[in-house]
């Protein structure tokens, strides 16, 4: 026992804790994933992001020092969007054939997203700045937090309201499909890519890769059309 509690000492207090932490429980919760056959409820990043948070309070650890070993892992995030874009590179043709219908689509989902999220926050008479901050919601968290900077809105409640959203659209979005039947992946893969960014592009790539080649570039068209969109209609708004 001491020699445990020499242990969490030591790396509570060093780098290694944040990135060991979240390796070990990422690790074992998509063993559970896999195990329970990839039930959407199961979400091992969800359940990472849960536990983890339970673990940094009930030890008391600052979120600085947990991060200080995270950011390695952090880092490679944008190595695995850019790699997003493969499947998206061998389609080229097809892709080449339904640009305008892509475009159309992603500015329906964008202003489906952004605008329900405006009008509900403003109908239940929410904060300004935090109607901006959700404005950005279902553009992915780096993103999201640059576009309700520049609406003075609160980054750090931009990039909460990024990942719920696209946690929630991974979770749901096999239970809505299936109501909704008939629905081919690619077009599964666009509306995951457009309201849930990277955790829905990530979900359906791991459902089949045509999935994932579209919600990489629905992930990417929102990117765009947001970062310009937005912040140009609250300018009039």
């Amino acid at each position: 026992m001491t020699d445990f509690v020499q242990l969490w000492v030591y790396l509570s207090a060093t780098p290694l804790f944040g990135l060991t932490a979240t390796l070990v429980i990422y690790s074992i919760a998509q063993t559970v994933y896999k195990k329970l056959g990839q039930a959407p409820l199961a979400n091992p990043v969800l359940w990472s992001v849960v536990i983890l948070a339970c673990l940094l309070t009930l030890s008391d650890t600052p979120y600085p020092t947990y991060f200080s070993g995270a950011q390695f892992i952090h880092f490679l995030l944008g190595p695995a969007v850019v790699a997003l874009a493969w499947p998206m590179w061998e389609r080229k043709s097809e892709l080449r054939r339904r640009a305008v219908p892509l475009l159309l689509a992603a500015l329906a989902g964008g202003v489906a997203a952004c605008g329900s999220a405006v009008a509900i926050a403003w109908a239940l008479d929410l904060p300004a700045d935090l109607i901006r901050s959700l404005a950005p919601k279902s553009v992915t968290a780096p993103v999201a937090m640059g576009i309700a900077e520049q609406l003075h809105g609160i980054p750090a409640m931009a990039a909460v309201f990024s990942v719920l959203t696209g946690l929630i659209g991974a979770i749901s979005a096999p239970y809505l499909f299936r109501v909704m039947g008939g629905l081919s992946a690619q077009a599964q893969g666009f509306a995951l890519g457009t309201a849930s960014h990277g955790v829905g592009a990530a979900r359906a790539m791991q459902v089949n890769v045509d999935s994932g080649a579209y919600a990489g570039l629905a992930l990417g068209m929102q990117v765009v059309l947001s970062a310009i969109l937005i912040p140009l209609v609250a300018r009039f708004l």
